[in-house]
């Protein structure tokens, strides 16, 4: 499920009735200072970031005098939670607190049906209070039962006027979580202030993946629950998966060095989800840390394998490079291979590889990354369905040893001087395009013309096409196999040029 920030939270909250703290974002200290300077008074300076016990970590601090305020939002800003950097602060003025409750809607799953749960007591430690909650029946389109509500607060031992409102409240937060499809909202703690107001003090909330498409206006780049804000690879990623619906894309970054200990981190490289699951437990029990998870599955193109292992080898100090994920996937593994085998030509790979594709066509798929090794300065070895993964991480662990502890630098691809010479042939795919060297023509002519299944062919002595060009740009995988066996036979004059906006630029240039 996409999350939100707590400020974005309050803001829906807000317009949905709820009282909530003046205040604003900031994302640096100066912004900060400015906040609380237009608020006056005491503030409250809270890190967002996708966590509980901010409070424990430092993530939540007081602050009566500017100075102040700029020193703790110096100090949140360069906090990291996990391994990613707090990106914002939320300022706000502090609130005169009476009485905490705890609010939360949520989908019930067995019942198919919202629920609202609802404490007397709010704030920290509600995990430890759950036998003290309500649960509060909801119907889809009315929102909580009256009578269910009424019980609920009648508990409380609230004046009737406090009452009403804390009902009104439990209301509201059915209509808040239904008018942006939230799959759960979680007010805690509502507080009652001294002066007799009901204000959010924090809040929580997860939108449905599948709604997000149809409320652009919060702002969600990535329809996926991660627990942290997006990074820039992670929006480069999500890109690739939206341009390209074939097959399955998912690439999440888990940690950006190695835990203490650890003998290093791998990029990892999933295919199938019970499958990559397994696979990840085998290499972090051989002893590394996963940098990222991603899988390609549901028979991915190898255009969009091929920017999968582009993306994962933009992580800077990986040992080395895992991939491993169902034995039995029904799809074609040598569209993976050939991707891969781009992937690590362009890059000029110098941490081993140790890739399992199991399935339709793995010895095949076993023969492009064993033949593409050979051209490479670190070893690539491709295994099948009858290897396990806890043997092949075993290996992949002797690799990794016999490198020396060599790490991983971040590249742009090796790009062959003739793309983009005018003098050269071009014909665009999805995505891409088809660069040939027109002067070679004559030389690699029946070479191409094999390898492409004929898509590139002869005409009076140029290279053309035997498809109209609508149709040849959906066959992007067919001449990506073609680049990689005109390069494994040592040809120079065939480069299949396949876009991934944002990563070069990302990791610095071109080479």
């Amino acid at each position: 499920m996409a999350r939100l920030h707590e400020y974005q939270g309050k803001a829906i909250l807000a317009a949905n009735g709820f009282k909530i703290p003046r205040g604003r974002a900031a994302s640096n200290a100066d912004e900060a200072v400015a906040a609380a300077k237009e608020l006056g008074g005491e503030v409250v300076i809270k890190i967002q970031a996708w966590t509980t016990g901010r409070a424990g970590i430092g993530g939540v601090a007081f602050a009566k005098k500017p100075d102040d305020v700029r020193a703790h939002a110096k100090r949140m800003l360069s906090m990291k939670v996990g391994h990613f950097p707090v990106e914002a602060v939320l300022v706000e003025q502090k609130i005169d607190i009476d009485h905490e409750f705890f609010l939360s809607f949520a989908i019930d799953d067995t019942a198919r049906a919202p629920v609202i749960i609802f404490s007397a007591g709010g704030g920290t430690g509600i995990e430890e209070r759950a036998a003290s909650t309500r649960r509060i029946s909801c119907d889809v389109d009315r929102g909580p039962l009256d009578s269910a509500v009424d019980e609920a607060v009648g508990g409380c031992g609230l004046p009737q006027a406090h009452s009403k409102q804390l009902a009104e409240s439990i209301r509201k937060l059915f209509v808040a979580a239904r008018s942006v499809e939230a799959r759960s909202l979680e007010i805690n703690p509502l507080v009652l202030t001294k002066s007799g107001e009901f204000v959010v003090a924090d809040c929580r909330i997860t939108i449905d993946d599948y709604a997000v498409a149809r409320h652009p206006e919060l702002g969600i780049e990535i329809a996926r629950e991660f627990d942290h804000p997006p990074t820039a690879l992670e929006r480069i990623a999500y890109a690739v998966e939206q341009n390209d619906h074939r097959g399955t894309f998912y690439f999440a970054q888990l940690a950006t060095a190695a835990a203490k200990g650890s003998k290093g981190l791998v990029g990892f490289h999933g295919a199938g989800g019970g499958g990559s699951m397994m696979s990840m437990d085998a290499i972090v029990n051989a002893g590394f840390t996963v940098a990222n998870f991603t899988d390609t599955s549901g028979n991915p193109s190898a255009s969009k394998v091929y920017r999968a292992a582009r993306i994962i080898l933009a992580q800077p100090d990986l040992v080395g490079y895992f991939g491993s994920g169902s034995g039995v996937a029904s799809q074609e593994q040598y569209w993976s291979a050939y991707g891969l085998a781009k992937a690590f030509w362009e890059l000029d790979l110098d941490i081993p590889a140790v890739i399992r594709l199991g399935g339709n066509t793995e010895d095949r798929a076993v023969d492009i990354l064993q033949r593409m090794s050979k051209l490479l300065r670190a070893p690539v070895e491709g295994y099948r369905k009858t290897d396990t993964p806890a043997m092949i991480a075993g290996r992949f662990a002797e690799l990794v040893e016999s490198a020396g502890g060599a790490k991983w630098k971040p590249r742009p691809p090796r790009v062959p001087k003739f793309v983009k010479d005018p003098s050269s042939t071009m014909f665009p795919v999805k995505n891409g395009c088809v660069w040939i060297d027109t002067a070679k023509w004559p030389q690699i002519r029946s070479a191409i013309e094999t390898h492409s299944g004929e898509l590139i062919v002869d005409h009076a002595g140029a290279p053309a096409t035997s498809l109209p060009s609508e149709e040849l740009a959906t066959k992007d995988s067919e001449l990506l196999a073609c680049d990689v066996e005109s390069r494994l036979a040592g040809l120079e004059g065939f480069y299949l040029e396949l876009d991934i906006p944002g990563l070069d630029e990302l990791i610095g240039g071109t080479r």
